[in-house]
């Protein structure tokens, strides 16, 4: 198999890697030393990042230690010149209290009530669902529209997309127009790229300082999401083994803060 890499070296957790593509969308994975090595011997091995929809990537360090970028096709024929570099972190966090609290979240969302007319109208939904489709009838779909009952503006593909709509640009249009994302972290949503590709844009503004993600644990445990993404497990989340879709949705209309106008 044919792939190319960049060693870089020794990264903290938080840092950005950038990936500038030109050429056929490749594979884009970002490994820990010991990934990278079971990856060059063809055993199997875990990797953040995945299949290329647009450039640039932007891909971040989950943790501190030695990393590896990979850029390759999994075996399919294709050519691509890329460049690499990294942007400097940590990302923001939200530390877990005795009682968990969203207070950081609900001050981003007080902050945004006072933009002007001109930024409050880019934002034309409340809450984009981030969710692997395994997830939809157990979770997924009962949220929406819970939070849709609560007056809320939610950003669901059942709801937005339309036969011959473009997947990307909805996507990117939903991810830049909504005040805040709702992250449905799951064995599934773990397996697959496009959930992944939506937290990639997620957490790229957060970047900006804003605190948006809202994390929510289905049927995983603390250890599957610190394997996953550290950064993530750092956030206060829900859980659905602990409270139910109703309650979840009523929490999050809550902070949100229920109609919004436009």
């Amino acid at each position: 198999m044919e792939y190319g890499y960049s060693d870089l070296g020794r990264r903290n957790r938080g840092e950005i890697v950038e990936v500038t593509l030109s050429g056929t969308g490749p594979n884009v994975l970002l490994m820990d030393s010991s990934n990278f090595r079971a990856f060059k011997s063809g055993r199997d091995h875990k990797y953040y990042g995945g299949s290329a929809t647009r450039s640039p990537v932007r891909l971040p360090i989950p943790s501190n230690g030695h990393w590896y970028l990979v850029v390759h096709f999994g075996g399919l024929q294709g050519r691509c010149r890329y460049s690499v570099r990294v942007l400097p972190g940590p990302l923001p966090t939200i530390r877990e209290t005795t009682r968990p609290s969203l207070a950081p979240v609900a001050e981003n969302i007080a902050s945004m009530r006072g933009e002007d007319d001109d930024q409050a109208a880019v934002r034309a939904w409340d809450v984009f669902i981030s969710h692997a489709t395994e997830d939809k009838d157990e979770v997924v779909r009962p949220l929406a529209h819970a939070l849709q009952s609560l007056e809320l503006r939610v950003w669901y593909d059942e709801f937005e997309l339309r036969l011959g709509d473009s997947l990307r640009r909805k996507i990117d249009g939903g991810l830049a127009r909504s005040r805040f994302g709702v992250v449905v972290l799951s064995p599934s949503f773990f397996a697959k790229n496009w959930p992944q590709y939506e937290l990639d844009g997620l957490v790229t503004r957060e970047m900006t300082g804003e605190q948006i993600i809202l994390p929510l644990w289905h049927k995983v445990t603390k250890a599957e999401v610190i394997s996953f993404s550290p950064s993530l497990a750092d956030k206060v989340a829900r859980n659905t083994s602990d409270s139910t879709v109703e309650e979840i949705a009523a929490e999050i209309a809550e902070l949100v803060g229920g109609t919004s106008s436009q």
